[in-house]
């Protein structure tokens, strides 16, 4: 798995394919580490060892770090919060408490700010958001090699340990996001209120095809928009941390040059990871922020 073992393009590959579970299809042909060739004449459910094989899984095809990583994350999260709970105290409040609390109290301040509705659902829902995507994000500051060389000695072939770097994972949450946005809006609005304000706004009745159009696609954007921002985002910092991870194979041996390349290496992938920080809490941030925005649109009664 070291930059030397692989080129360059061997290297970015292996570091951007997830660990997939899925069914081939029949008849596929599956080429071993030798060039031997397999012929599956049936279905067949196996994890993917390459994005050939991802690709001909289909749509149905589940990413097991993704998947592992989301939950591990979730329930870390939960567990941090549920603990503090359970041991809060009047007194003066420990490390964890003083940032429990001032994680609630900045959330709540946000919810207050974005949202003039009354839903007890949405402070939690926001914090949730927040801390959820916060610590799915902040496994890209692990050094790029670490968590897939261990899963390699376990015999796994590859493993993303950033969950939003998947797709999958930022159009789950935005789609979950979305569903909860059209059922508040047909449970404030009414299902006529919440048809009018597609057909009816901003050119009234006799606009109503361009109306639809023009809120259609609004309404639309709003789960793609958030999913696309937080992948796009994500994905690109964890491209740039391969990058200068690649440079890792460059300075093998003692010249000038070597010595220049190992601390240029050192310096961008510390600089980077600093700058990074701000880049995860503030995808973070506005994903939160944004769910709360919408909701509180759904809330709103036209007139």
């Amino acid at each position: 798995m070291s930059s030397e073992a692989l080129t360059s393009a061997e290297y970015i590959k292996h570091h951007l394919q997830n660990l997939t579970y899925g069914q081939l299809p029949a008849g596929y042909e599956r080429h071993d580490v030798s060039g031997n060739v397999e012929a599956l004449q049936q279905a067949t459910w196996t994890i993917a060892h390459g994005a050939e094989e991802a690709k001909a899984m289909g749509f149905w095809a589940l990413n097991l770090d993704t998947f592992i990583m989301s939950l591990l994350l979730g329930a870390v999260f939960m567990f941090m919060f549920h603990r503090v709970a359970k041991a809060a105290s009047t007194g003066i409040p420990n490390g964890l408490q003083n940032f429990c609390e001032w994680a609630l109290e900045f959330v709540d301040n946000s919810v207050r700010g974005s949202f003039s509705g009354k839903n007890n659902m949405v402070g939690p829902l926001a914090l949730t958001v927040f801390f959820w995507i916060f610590s799915m994000n902040l496994m890209d500051l692990l050094p790029i090699d670490y968590v897939p060389l261990v899963m390699q000695a376990l015999g796994v072939p590859y493993f993303k340990v950033v969950p939003s770097t998947d797709p999958n994972a930022t159009f789950g949450m935005a789609i979950g996001v979305f569903l909860l946005v059209l059922y508040y809006s047909i449970k404030v609005k009414g299902l006529g209120g919440f048809a009018g304000e597609l057909t009816l706004q901003p050119f009234g009745k006799w606009g109503m095809p361009v109306n639809l159009l023009l809120e259609g696609v609004n309404l639309i954007a709003k789960p793609i928009s958030l999913a696309l921002r937080l992948f796009g985002n994500m994905y690109a910092g964890e491209m740039i941390f391969i990058l200068i991870a690649l440079m890792g194979g460059s300075y093998l041996g003692l010249s000038a040059t070597s010595a220049t390349l190992f601390g240029s290496q050192i310096l961008l992938s510390l600089g980077w990871a600093i700058f990074h920080i701000l880049i995860i809490t503030l995808q973070a941030f506005i994903f939160m922020t944004l769910t709360v925005v919408y909701l509180d649109m759904a809330h709103q009664e036209h007139h």
